[in-house]
Parts: structure tokens; C-alpha cells; sequence
């Protein structure tokens, strides 16, 4: 079993590929094929507490996360938080030529709008393999503000150096989210083939008992059966439906509740155990907030 090195500031990532010393404490543009390759870190598991925003990690190399490896073609964009486990696979610095990461520590975004808001990009949270593929624009484009912050942190630090920087960073993620948006809309066909899917997923959820026995279906759940992350499940729900993963669990929730108190005759407390509540005023707090009623209001005048 291979060892785990942790990472937590941007020179650890210098010392750990030997590449000298950063110019900046807290964010830095790594070029891959500045790289010094350290063969004895193949195969090494590595937990780094940075922000990482890749751009191709090698179009013929390979990446580890969690316990999967996968292959990358040129044009792919990957994005780690703080916390997440990369291992170090063997890659050869020819094939690396273009490829770049931006790292930044969360100390960084510490008091500004960014730092309160970087959870809305919701792909720092995405399995690899659900990763952003590019057009030769969106690559020069990313590319551009990559080498901006560069240019930024490389000159003399003075008073707008840390806005101007965070600013930038911004906006590379908010060109990626509407990348993102784009690649859910071209894949619309197969996306709208994952929503039927999940429609499904919930029906065979409670056709089958697990309600009862396990409570309510979770996004995680639900993204762990339709093997993908349940941030890009909930993403790509809303992009295509207008709702996102737990909105569509509980209006399926609610719709058949809705069934079921005017098809049978047992006591909502009942009905709420079968749907997965573990307690029934949780349920009847729902139905009120999603359909202005409470259950037994809504019996009444179905």
C-alpha cells in the first residue's frame, strides 16, 4: 500500500517536484513541462490542501483519484479542493507540453467575495472522470487569465496585487462554469438518457421497499447508483430540468405522497414511514412547505 504525503502550502508543491522556490506564498501557475519529474513518488498518494484548477495532466499520462485511474486526452480540465487525494503516477515531461496548473491556498481568498462564494463551483467537487473538455478558444481563453495572475504575483506586491489576483481567479471560474454549462447542453441527449435514469432509480427505490427500510433516497445515493459525483448529478438535473437533484427527490416525494393520501386509507404517521420519514412531522413540515397544505388539509379536499 502506497504512503500519503500531505501538501499544504504552495512551497511544499515546489519542494516536492524539486523546482526551486515560489514567487508568490499562496498561489502559483505551474507549468508541466517545467516539471522536474521525481520517480520516486510514483505511485506515492498525495493529500494537497490547495485549490487546483489543471489543465491536462499529460495527454498520453494518467491520473489518480480515489481509487480509480484515468486517461486523458488533450483538452481535458480537472479541479481539485483542499483536502482531496491525488496519486502520483509515472509520466514522461514530452508528453506534458502545454499543460499548466493553477494553484492557490484558501488563505488566500480569505475575507473577499470569492473566499464566501467558492462553493458555488460545484466542479471542485466533480469525480475526475466528469472532468471539462475544451475548445481550442476556451483553452486560449483559460490560458490568457492563467498567464494574468502569473504576470500579477510576479511583479512587486503592492496594494491591488491581492484583488487583481483574486479577481482573475474569478473569472477563470466563471468561464469554466459556463464551459461546463456548454458541455450539459451538447451532451443533452445523453444527459436527458441520466434523467430517465434517475426518474427511474426513485421509482425502483420505493417500488422495492428500501424507503421503509434505509429513509429517505439521498443525492449521494442516487449519484453513487448512476455512477457520477452528486454534484454533477444535481448540476446536470439543472441544467437539463430546471431542478436540482433534491428538488426532483422531493417533488417525487411529494407526488407520491400525494398518491397515497387519497388512495389509502392508512394514518399519515404511516404514510410517513413508508415514504423514508423518520419522523412524521418532518414529512408533514414538507408537504405543507411544498404544497401550502398538510397532509391531512390536502386529504380533505382531494
Amino acid at each position: 500500500m502506497s504512503s500519503i504525503n500531505r501538501i499544504e502550502t504552495i512551497t511544499d508543491i515546489y519542494s516536492f517536484f524539486g523546482s526551486g522556490k515560489p514567487k508568490h506564498p499562496l498561489v502559483s501557475l505551474i507549468k508541466h513541462d517545467q516539471i522536474v519529474p521525481q520517480k520516486h513518488l510514483v505511485g506515492e498518494s498525495v493529500v494537497i490542501d490547495l485549490y487546483q484548477v489543471t489543465y491536462k495532466m499529460c495527454s498520453d499520462g494518467s491520473f489518480g483519484y480515489g481509487r480509480n485511474s484515468y486517461d486523458f486526452q488533450e483538452g481535458t480540465m480537472i479541479f481539485t479542493r483542499p483536502g482531496q487525494v491525488i496519486t502520483m503516477h509515472d509520466w514522461d515531461p514530452g508528453d506534458s507540453t502545454g499543460g499548466w496548473t493553477l494553484m492557490f491556498h484558501p488563505d488566500l481568498l480569505r475575507r473577499s467575495e470569492l473566499g464566501r462564494n467558492i462553493d458555488d463551483y460545484t466542479f471542485f467537487s466533480y469525480d475526475v472522470n466528469e472532468a471539462l473538455h475544451l475548445s481550442d478558444d476556451e483553452k486560449k481563453t483559460l490560458f490568457n487569465i492563467a498567464e494574468k495572475i502569473e504576470t500579477e504575483y510576479s511583479l512587486n506586491i503592492d496594494k491591488h496585487s491581492q484583488k487583481l489576483i483574486i479577481s482573475n481567479i474569478e473569472l477563470m471560474l466563471d468561464y469554466c462554469m459556463r464551459y461546463y454549462d456548454r458541455q450539459f447542453y451538447t451532451r443533452e441527449n445523453i444527459n436527458r438518457d441520466v434523467v430517465s435514469k434517475f426518474e427511474t432509480l426513485l421509482k425502483n427505490y420505493y417500488d422495492g421497499g428500501k424507503a421503509s427500510e434505509s429513509g429517505l433516497p439521498s443525492v449521494k445515493y442516487c449519484g453513487d447508483e448512476l455512477n457520477m459525483s452528486s454534484n454533477y448529478l444535481s448540476d446536470l438535473l439543472k441544467k437539463i430540468t430546471g431542478r436540482n437533484a433534491q428538488e426532483h427527490i422531493h417533488y417525487f416525494i411529494i407526488e407520491k405522497a400525494k398518491n397515497l393520501l387519497l388512495s389509502v386509507n392508512d394514518t399519515v404517521s404511516s404514510i410517513a414511514y413508508d415514504l423514508g420519514f423518520e419522523y412524521p412531522q418532518h414529512f408533514s413540515k414538507m408537504f405543507k412547505n411544498k404544497t401550502g397544505m398538510s397532509p391531512a388539509e390536502y386529504r380533505k379536499v382531494g
